[in-house]
């Protein structure tokens, strides 16, 4: 009887049983990759309603995180700074530029300007900005150098992974408080025996439950 099937149809099952598992392997491993927030937020850059330079700003100029954030050490939440701030030096500076209409709209009109959040966390996670700022973390361990930044762009990836690789080890993300918002700093040599025993001594203990970020 002839064959139906030609011959290298007997080699279907061998490819099969060795390029099936390799195939699920490279699926999940482009999952894991391409749809983590390493890959799909780090990066972010939105377009914002004023091109504000952080670069000039917090660096040329070297004003201060607070100055603009100025409830970071006390609230849960970074505030957005209102017109007014930006009014109390450009009332004088750059008035008439065309890259402030917005500003000036905003202080004629008092509507906020709509500026466009970039890091966004997830409603069901809780995180508290005066609680960091105060143990010592530093505005640039999750922002970055922003000081270095023409546009503001998310530089870390927020994930809960990369969140309680820092509440398992603080230590290496410790400054004194006075230097939080330093852009540049340079830890000390014994910078890690400095948090250790600020650790101790202040009762720094980040939590690891679920119900330390998930209220």
């Amino acid at each position: 009887m002839a064959q139906i099937f030609p011959e290298w149809t007997n080699r279907i099952p061998l490819a099969a049983g060795l390029g099936g598992p390799a195939l699920l392997v490279l699926l999940v491993a482009g999952v894991w990759y391409y749809g983590s927030p390493r890959y799909t937020d780090v990066g972010y850059m939105p377009r914002q309603p004023v091109p504000f330079s952080h670069r000039l700003h917090a660096g040329e100029l070297g004003l201060d995180c607070r100055y603009c954030h100025a409830s970071v050490e006390t609230s849960s939440v970074a505030n957005v700074p209102p017109t007014a701030t930006c009014m109390n030096c450009h009332h004088v500076i750059a008035r008439e530029s065309p890259k402030l209409a917005a500003v000036r709209e905003s202080a004629r009109t008092r509507m906020p300007i709509a500026w466009v959040r970039v890091h966004d966390l997830p409603d069901f996670s809780y995180f508290d900005h005066g609680a960091h700022v105060r143990a010592g973390v530093a505005c640039a361990s999750c922002h970055g150098r922003v000081d270095q930044m023409e546009e503001i762009r998310q530089v870390e990836p927020l994930s809960m992974s990369w969140c309680l690789d820092c509440h398992r080890n603080p230590a290496p993300h410790l400054r004194p408080p006075s230097e939080v918002t330093k852009m540049g700093w340079v830890p000390p040599a014994d910078q890690l025996a400095i948090a250790e025993r600020a650790i101790r001594e202040r009762g720094i203990r980040p939590p690891e439950d679920c119900s330390g970020c998930h209220r």
